[in-house]
């Protein structure tokens, strides 16, 4: 049997040509200062990318059919046929859509008389009979999936630019990939060199915790202070594999040196302990469009920049750790499942995540040393609302009780033109109490919806970021850490509303320079009862303010009613090429506590600090 020649040579001679010219072809000079037309020539290359994709499926066809000709004629080829030529595309392509250096296609052919010759796939021998393992539009360009969703997505917004320190912040990873087999390995992190002067001592370095910053009854209020460290530096790292063409399975892990421990020395070796940040498996389905995550991660609370993906939280360019007063985050335990419709235009998401509660136990004494605390009537009444840690857990921490997990919904939306969500959570805070001998238990239900958008005024050069968060009982969920709860005269948890926003304008002036200023609050409410003669609660007005503005008084109770932040700052990128990039950024920031009134008024304190940080990006 003969098999006609225009059947053949004339799909591969295209598929050739489409091959070279979706992988190989160099990008025009203006492509670099035109992201709007380098976007048009990304969904064109999608487009040949699917054509290709469809041209293999016929090859794959036609090869079939002539290895079931040749085993009806014995495996010879039939007189007049011609040769085949067979091309496999084994470039892989990442982040900018670059081929990955070392991957050249490779082509076979079969002459007459001969039999087939096994396609070459990567520069990898595979036999026809797997040719279900030929690359495809998923694992040639998707390997770095998240990239490939927010182009995809188009919103004007775009993928975080991986030199900025809101991607580095998310987690972002380097543009090498490295090959072990079947699996590829990329890395992240930066070396960190951080310094602040403030006009207050805080003695939290970079880490801005404003639940410490003294009023004037402290010493440490007219005391400034210089702090340096490098303990921030951080390294990640993530293996993938390509289960077939449309599954992928990833696993990432993020760590720094920001934890302490009893033998941290300040004094010689500042021995900084290293820490968890992130550690978390993802499995992203391209057909079904679904993605899952379990492990510990940014909380999905965190707003995105695009769609409801990993790495791509929205997360300010500060160098404070602490991030900034009013900014919605956790790093948590979390089981994520994902859908997105509509070409990734529309995003629904929803996860289960470790809860914790932070207490206010202003008025009341401890009954003990493991989360116990007196309640007014018989001395012998107690709340009990955690208990310190055990085996790997610290013993100098107390771990709220807790009896479901948070439960967290979000719907993501990228139109053609900005990123919008809103949010919204259950926490379910519980305790015990034991009175007059008697106990129960005690479960309290809070709530919290949000939202956030990026307004990309100027696409790929200025945004505004928008943010807010509002409840009760979720005060945790904010980078001020103010209580999410109080007690009741009974033990059971008294809920506190809570209220946080943030507002931002980044600007990329060139490719070098990175400008930004923030505003960010957050406040909470107050509950609270007055019985045998005492003040119990979160805000009471019987609270002794009086001592708060006299240098050595104790009586200052003052408990924060709002945290309010602005700051300014920049990154200048002085160093960029193949071994990376060095940037160095200063930051000012102004932050002042409001308090409620109490006997003695409501006193306020202000804290200002300039932080200077230099950083180098092997990866990136």
């Amino acid at each position: 049997m003969r098999i006609p020649s225009f059947s053949i040579t004339r799909p591969v001679r295209f598929a050739r040509a489409l091959m070279v010219c979706s992988v190989l072809a160099p990008l025009p000079a203006w492509a670099d200062e035109d992201p709007e037309s380098l976007d048009i020539m990304e969904r064109q290359m999608e487009q040949l990318q699917q054509q290709q994709m469809a041209l293999q499926k016929s090859l794959q066809a036609m090869r079939q059919q002539i290895i079931q000709h040749r085993a009806q004629m014995g495996g010879t080829a039939a007189h007049g046929g011609h040769p085949l030529a067979v091309t496999g595309s084994g470039g892989h392509v990442h982040g900018g859509w670059t081929p990955v250096e070392g991957h050249t296609p490779a082509s076979s052919q079969m002459a007459e008389g001969e039999h087939m010759a096994r396609p070459r796939i990567g520069g990898h021998s595979d036999p026809v009979s797997e040719l279900g393992d030929q690359p495809t539009y998923e694992s040639v360009v998707a390997h770095r999936e998240e990239d490939l969703i927010s182009h995809m997505a188009n919103n004007n917004v775009g993928p975080h630019n991986r030199e900025t320190v809101g991607a580095q912040s998310a987690g972002a990873l380097g543009s090498k990939v490295f090959h072990l087999g079947p699996v590829s390995i990329i890395l992240g992190g930066f070396f960190d060199a951080a310094a602040l002067v403030e006009n207050r001592q805080v003695s939290s370095g970079i880490f801005n915790y404003w639940n410490a910053i003294p009023f004037r009854n402290s010493s440490n209020f007219h005391t400034t202070n210089f702090n340096g460290d490098a303990r921030y530096s951080r390294f990640s790292l993530m293996a993938r594999g390509q289960l077939n063409p449309h599954l992928t399975v990833a696993g990432f892990v993020e760590t720094d040196f920001g934890a302490s421990a009893e033998t941290t020395n300040p004094y010689e070796s500042n021995s900084y302990v290293p820490r968890l940040r992130q550690a978390y498996l993802t499995l992203d389905d391209s057909r079904a469009d679904m993605h899952f995550l379990i492990g510990q991660a940014w909380t999905m609370l965190t707003p995105d920049r695009v769609g409801i993906v990993p790495r791509q939280e929205s997360l300010p360019e500060t160098i404070e750790s602490s991030i900034l007063a009013g900014q919605t985050w956790s790093r948590q335990w979390q089981l994520r499942v994902v859908k997105d419709f509509m070409h990734h235009r529309v995003w629904t998401g929803f996860s289960i995540e470790n809860p914790a509660t932070i207490y206010d136990t202003t008025g009341f004494s401890s009954a003990g040393d493991n989360g116990e605390y007196a309640l007014p009537g018989n001395s012998s009444n107690y709340a009990k609302v955690g208990s310190n840690g055990v085996g790997l857990s610290s013993n100098t921490t107390n771990y709220s009780n807790e009896i479901a997990p948070d439960i967290i919904g979000k719907v993501a939306w990228d139109p053609t033109w900005g990123h919008y969500e809103i949010e919204g959570l259950l926490h379910f805070p519980h305790d015990r109490s034991v009175i007059n001998g008697v106990g129960e238990n005690h479960t309290a239900i809070a709530w919290g919806a949000g939202g956030s958008m990026i307004l990309p005024i100027i696409p790929h050069r200025l945004e505004v970021r928008l943010a807010g968060l509002a409840g009760r009982g979720i005060g945790r969920y904010g980078s001020v850490l103010l209580p999410d709860a109080t007690l009741r005269a009974n033990g059971a948890p008294a809920l506190l509303s809570s209220a946080q926003t943030t507002a931002g304008v980044i600007a990329h002036p060139n490719k070098v320079i990175d400008v930004y200023g923030y505003f960010g609050m957050q406040r909470s409410g107050r509950s609270y009862f007055n019985a045998d003669g005492g003040s119990y609660g979160y805000g009471n007005p019987n609270a002794d303010n009086t001592g708060c503005e006299t240098e050595g008084s104790a009586d200052c109770t003052a408990n924060i009613r709002s945290v309010e932040e602005f700051t300014i700052g920049a990154w200048y990128r002085f160093i960029h090429g193949q071994y990376g990039t060095v940037q160095a950024g200063t930051q000012l920031a102004y932050s002042r506590v409001h308090t409620w009134g109490g006997m003695g008024g409501a006193p306020t304190t202000s804290l200002s600090e300039i932080f200077f940080d230099f950083r180098y990006l092997p990866f990136q």
